[in-house]
């Protein structure tokens, strides 16, 4: 999707006369999402290491458990569009998961071997995101042990200088999340633009960082978001156009499923766009 001003035809180098302007007070986290999904094979180890070493150090990842207990690394709830496998993840022992191949011919990973990847890293951004819908799947017990064993597998191997967050449009999983672990990093994900509202879900929660979408999201609101002290991060990025509207705009982060296309879009055209 493309926003109402691309369509009217703004070009980006005039957008990135007024993004310059902004990003002379602030440094945005540009963060591949799902590993950069619509570069690579979405949420394999061969998407971190590649987006990696085309020079990102921002990543976003999605985290389910399966039947007995063991974290993968999934965005949906089956295998489905990614895999032959249809079945739901949680319905799964780890060993019936370690049998399935991405239709690319790629292995599924776990958690541990995605924080391994990263544990000689420094200086990396990682949104963990928890995947904890349907609640059906992640009664309060289970959920309490999701979160244990995600926020234990992640810290034990955080590298230095790095920021690692969990993220979650759920909120009984940032709750539970929080209650365990009191100075755990948080973002509240909500699908709505960046508005008086989601700001006010964010501070009613206690938590400092919020995500929100790129669409119908003003200058204004992300002003006002961190005049409230929250940090802004703004999805889905698809292209070096929405890049230069989330800088427009103000936001701390951007995530992108073309990162490495954004990121050298931006050393070619924006030099003076600050990012990490």
């Amino acid at each position: 999707m493309r926003h109402t001003f691309l369509k009217l035809g703004i070009s980006l180098l005039a957008l990135a006369g007024v993004a310059e302007v902004a990003a002379q007070e602030q440094v945005i986290q540009l963060f591949a999402h799902r590993g950069s999904r619509f570069e690579y094979d979405e949420n394999t180890l061969e998407a971190f290491a590649a987006s990696y070493a085309a020079g990102l150090r921002g990543f976003e990842t999605d985290i389910r458990m399966t039947a007995d207990g063991e974290l993968v690394i999934s965005h949906d709830e089956t295998f489905a569009r990614l895999t032959p496998c249809t079945r739901v993840v949680e319905t799964m022992t780890a060993d019936e998961v370690r049998q399935v191949k991405t239709k690319q011919g790629h292995d599924l990973i776990f958690l541990p071997e995605l924080v391994e990847f990263f544990a000689d890293k420094d200086s990396v951004y990682i949104e963990f995101e928890m995947k904890t819908k349907p609640e059906s799947s992640y009664p309060e017990e289970r959920l309490r042990e999701y979160c244990q064993k995600v926020y234990t597998t992640v810290m034990a191997r955080k590298p230095a200088n790095s920021l690692y967050l969990f993220t979650s449009s759920d909120k009984r999983a940032l709750k539970m999340m929080r209650s365990l672990y009191p100075d755990v990093d948080l973002l509240l994900i909500i699908s709505k633009p960046i508005c008086e509202a989601t700001i006010l879900e964010a501070i009613d929660m206690g938590i400092k960082r919020l995500g929100c979408r790129i669409e119908g999201t003003s200058k204004a609101m992300v002003d006002l978001a961190h005049k409230a002290g929250l940090y802004v991060s703004l999805w889905p990025g698809q292209s070096p156009e929405e890049f230069m509207l989330g800088a427009y705009l103000g936001a701390d982060a951007l995530n992108s499923d073309r990162a490495v296309e954004v990121k050298n879009w931006l050393d070619k055209n924006a030099p003076w766009i600050r990012y990490k």
